[in-house]
């Protein structure tokens, strides 16, 4: 029988505006249950399926709060679709603050779960925090040279003009010049895999379509982003969930950097970038997360 969930619209701050996010809590918990924050990749709102795996964690009585960066869905900051590498470690900082502030959570059993590009993030908050108790990786963005190289360097370089554009619209206070986050083979996109633009359609619902675009200044920052590095300084578990033909985020570096973790536990699956928010391998990837999940956020768990 499956455990009833309830999900409560919830919101937080992050430098002075508002995130907003979904908390689920196990239905009928005697104490306040063990929590997990969920944060999404490129462009991704926590209705792009974060609320699947949420669900599925509440349902095993571990709660999940669930959020959109600022700048992007329903969550407040202006320019909209700008897509830092700083504040959205900084909402991920607010998240983590607002659940430790509930009484209807065990702010002592914390972990975090991010996919993607929110896999990255995932490793570097979790970097800078040993009270954690675990982490999960799902086809994390770990190095930014190697995902260009995977996209193809040519196809890289045709974003430069974009960025030179928005740079000089920050200066001048002009709005900002966006890119496609995905789009097709041969096209200007932050993503141009096969996969990506019809995987992005997949996981968007139909009532909250996804705004394909983003601020092009960000494109240096993810090149020089490296965050599969801090994989080496996490003490606690960690559970990194490859896919063995990821054309968005390479499996090679990621199981590289995985090798210099203290305490991971590495498993590929035989399913693309995408192919892990849906269908079977959605239900295997969420089965073994959440296993991971309870073993180290129970009262006795190795944190």
């Amino acid at each position: 029988m499956t455990a009833s969930t309830t999900r409560i619209d919830v919101s937080f701050l992050s430098g002075g505006e508002r995130c907003r996010a979904w908390l689920y809590l196990p239905t009928g918990a005697v104490t306040p249950p063990p929590v997990v924050v969920l944060g999404h990749g490129l462009g991704g709102t926590r209705e792009m399926r974060l609320d699947a795996f949420a669900e599925r964690f509440a349902q095993a009585g571990i709660a999940a709060l669930a959020f959109t960066y600022r700048h992007f869905g329903d969550s407040d900051g202006a320019p909209r679709q700008l897509l830092s590498i700083r504040r959205q470690l900084q909402d991920w900082e607010g998240a983590l603050a607002f659940v430790r502030g509930r009484s209807d959570v065990d702010g002592s059993r914390v972990a975090l779960w991010g996919s993607s590009f929110g896999g990255g993030h995932a490793l570097t908050v979790a970097s800078r925090h040993p009270e954690l108790r675990a982490v999960v990786a799902q086809c994390p963005f770990t190095d930014g040279v190697a995902s260009a190289m995977a996209t193809r360097p040519a196809e890289t370089l045709k974003l430069l003009p974009y960025v030179v554009s928005d740079l000089i619209a920050t200066v001048s206070g002009r709005r900002p010049v966006t890119v496609p986050i995905a789009a097709r083979p041969g096209e200007v996109g932050l993503m141009t895999a096969p996969d990506a633009l019809p995987g992005y359609a997949e996981i968007s619902p139909a009532d909250v379509p996804f705004v394909n675009a983003a601020a092009a200044r960000v494109v240096p920052t993810i090149l020089g982003y490296r965050p599969g590095r801090r994989l080496r300084s996490i003490t606690f578990p960690v559970f990194v969930c490859v896919s063995n033909s990821d054309s968005v985020t390479p499996a090679g570096p990621t199981l590289r950097y995985a090798t210099t973790a203290r305490r991971a536990r590495v498993k590929r699956y035989v399913a693309g970038h995408f192919d892990f928010y849906t269908g079977v391998v959605f239900d295997e990837l969420v089965a073994d997360q959440t296993a991971f999940l309870a073993a180290h956020l129970e009262p006795g768990g190795t944190g």
